[in-house]
């Protein structure tokens, strides 16, 4: 763990070099009286009586504050000095998140809100800048007690239990500011690749300061160094889109097809000229990969493939939800693969973007999945599909995410096997996701009660090896199976040969830290923890109707002791041998 600032690039896929983080020692305040805004501290005139380590929400020991209390409301305040290399350009500030409503003045201005506590927003606060100090001031205001709240693992009880941790109100990812030309600049890049056709599509979306200007954008894509294809695009709009063809690669699965076994990624460097006048350069990476479904059977780049997840809940011991280092999400990522895993199932939140970067870079497939409410309401239904929405945008570039899944264990959804409304609900989430992003799979409800989907994902925490063998022996019996004593799928939506696979199971409990707690079952030593992993994973590996599974879980979080690793990442067991059950060895 570490107490320094997190200073690393907070958006890895698309990177300017001229950027400031503002993480670090923020002033701080709650204001459980909720006098704020009738006293107007966003001004700044309000002396705060305490400071916090954004990004580091303050329930979290690394904020500095470390406290478990209900504050719903609270303000942050920061003195800015703008860079002189910011000097005549737009300066545009970004949050990562802040949960769950958020205001934002700089100099008594307000320069923007936002609602949704899992995404990243940002402002161009140009206009409300000053000569000096600037003065930018955060406003956060939390539903703790909304249990219809876009929420995921945050319980909103005082104390930890069962499956629910603690909560997380305010700034907990890294806020950050960069500047861009004051005549335009790259907004985005949608970034899809082909790999039948060999080629990527990029669709391109501009922000310039007038309109019906000469705009051009020149492409430089480069594998391992070497440049493959270079172009420059003329745009008449704020929009475009152009296909590049890549004849770089052969079709056997190697070369510069993206795959957990090789992860093989294409840098590309964007720049965008304005009159022939370069105003803005942006460098980036994509992968040439697929993922489809073909006779039933889950493929990656054309061929059948075999998913070996385990369940990721990205929480900390000192951070919560906020990873301490960059080096700590890589060594999850790192760890994972060690134990013989090829993807991760990251569960009910919305990572960090480092977090993917890392799983792009070193090979790590993910199942991208919303953080969730817990019951249903028609406000519910307005605040995530909005946040889902921009769950999808944010991350659609990342070649790691094979799958996108908007509700888990009918969460959100508890009435759906007779609800209709929640089951409209469920079917809006997967047909909204399919037009956003029609190139990845969408599970409509992982674990159970499904309706239409993509894949049909059964959460079983069986123990015993002798059911578990008997239970996924053939397809009729694995999707009639009812193993938490729900339907597996709702009235009217019946199983339609689906790739079906094991998307939580295990969570053997094994104390082997000061932690106490609890998992589905339990282990009494090495021995027999070793033992009992062989005896719920070899059915599935054996089966040859189940086409992947999801290991319950990755690490200890706080009082749930059924991890692979303890909650400070130490392996259990030897991860070699982690890794041998999971190759059949």
């Amino acid at each position: 763990m570490t107490n320094q600032p997190r200073a690393d690039y907070p958006r890895p896929q698309f990177v300017r070099d001229s950027w400031v983080s503002l993480n670090g020692e923020w002033e701080f305040e709650f204001d459980d009286d909720r006098a704020g805004s009738k006293e107007k501290w966003h001004l700044g005139n309000k002396a705060f009586s305490t400071t916090i380590q954004v990004p580091f929400a303050f329930q979290s020991k690394l904020s500095g504050i470390g406290s478990n209390e209900f504050h719903d409301v609270v303000w942050y305040r920061k003195q800015l000095v703008i860079p002189d290399s910011f000097a005549n350009k737009r300066v545009l500030l970004h949050f990562g998140a802040v949960d769950y409503d958020a205001s934002v003045w700089v100099n008594g201005n307000l320069v923007v809100t936002h609602e949704g506590g899992h995404t990243p927003f940002h402002a161009d606060i140009t206009d409300a800048l000053q000569d000096g100090t600037n003065t930018l001031v955060v406003k956060a205001v939390d539903y703790s007690r909304d249990v219809t709240l876009p929420r995921g693992k945050q319980y909103w009880l005082s104390d930890s239990a069962s499956i629910f941790y603690t909560r997380t109100t305010g700034i907990w990812q890294t806020v950050w500011m960069e500047a861009v030309s004051a005549d335009g600049y790259l907004e985005k890049v949608k970034m899809t690749p082909d790999i039948d056709e060999k080629q990527v599509e990029f669709q391109f979306f501009i922000e310039a300061a007038k309109a019906q200007v000469n705009q051009q954008v020149k492409v430089e894509i480069f594998f391992k160094g070497e440049l493959v294809s270079e172009d420059t695009y003329s745009l008449k709009d704020s929009s475009g889109t152009r296909k590049v063809r890549l004849n770089d690669f052969n079709d056997h699965g190697l070369g510069g097809w993206w795959s957990p076994e090789h992860p093989n990624l294409y840098d590309v460097t964007f720049t965008l000229l304005i009159d022939e006048q370069v105003v803005d350069v942006v460098t980036s990476y994509f992968g040439m990969r697929k993922v489809s479904i073909e006779d039933g059977k889950l493929c990656l780049n054309n061929r059948p493939y075999f998913l070996k997840m385990v369940l990721d809940q990205g929480y900390f011991p000192d951070g919560n939800l906020t990873p301490p280092s960059d080096e700590a999400i890589k060594q999850d990522v790192e760890l994972t693969k060690a134990m013989g895993f090829n993807g991760a199932r990251k569960h009910q939140k919305l990572e960090d973007p480092r977090y993917l970067y890392w799983c792009d870079q070193l090979g790590l497939v993910v199942w991208s999945e919303a953080a969730n409410a817990y019951e249903y309401s028609e406000k519910y239904v307005e605040r995530f599909t909005k946040e889902w929405q921009s769950s999808v945008e944010r991350d659609y570039n990342h070649p790691a995410i094979i799958a996108w899944v908007p509700l888990n264990e009918s969460w959100g959804v508890p009435n759906i096997q007779i609800d209709k409304r929640q089951q409209q609900h469920a079917l809006t989430m997967y047909h909204l996701t399919k037009s956003l992003d029609p190139m990845r799979p969408v599970i409509s409800n992982d674990g159970w009660e499904l309706v239409k989907t993509d894949l049909f994902a059964i959460h079983d925490y069986e123990w015993r090896e002798e059911v578990l063998t008997e239970r996924y022996s053939s397809k009729e019996k694995a999707v009639h199976a009812m193993p938490a004593n729900r339907r597996l799928f709702v009235e009217g939506f019946p199983y339609e040969n689906q790739p079906i696979l094991v998307t939580e199971f295990g969570g053997i409990a094994y104390k082997k830290s000061d932690w106490e707690g609890w998992g589905y079952s339990g282990a009494d030593n090495d021995e027999d923890y070793e033992q009992k992993l062989r005896a719920v994973i070899r059915p599935l590996l054996n089966s040859g109707v189940v086409q992947g599974y999801c290991y319950t879980q990755l690490t200890d979080v706080e009082q749930e002791i059924n991890g692979l690793l303890t909650y400070d990442r130490k392996p259990k067991i030897p991860v070699e041998r982690i890794k041998a059950i999971n190759e059949r060895k």
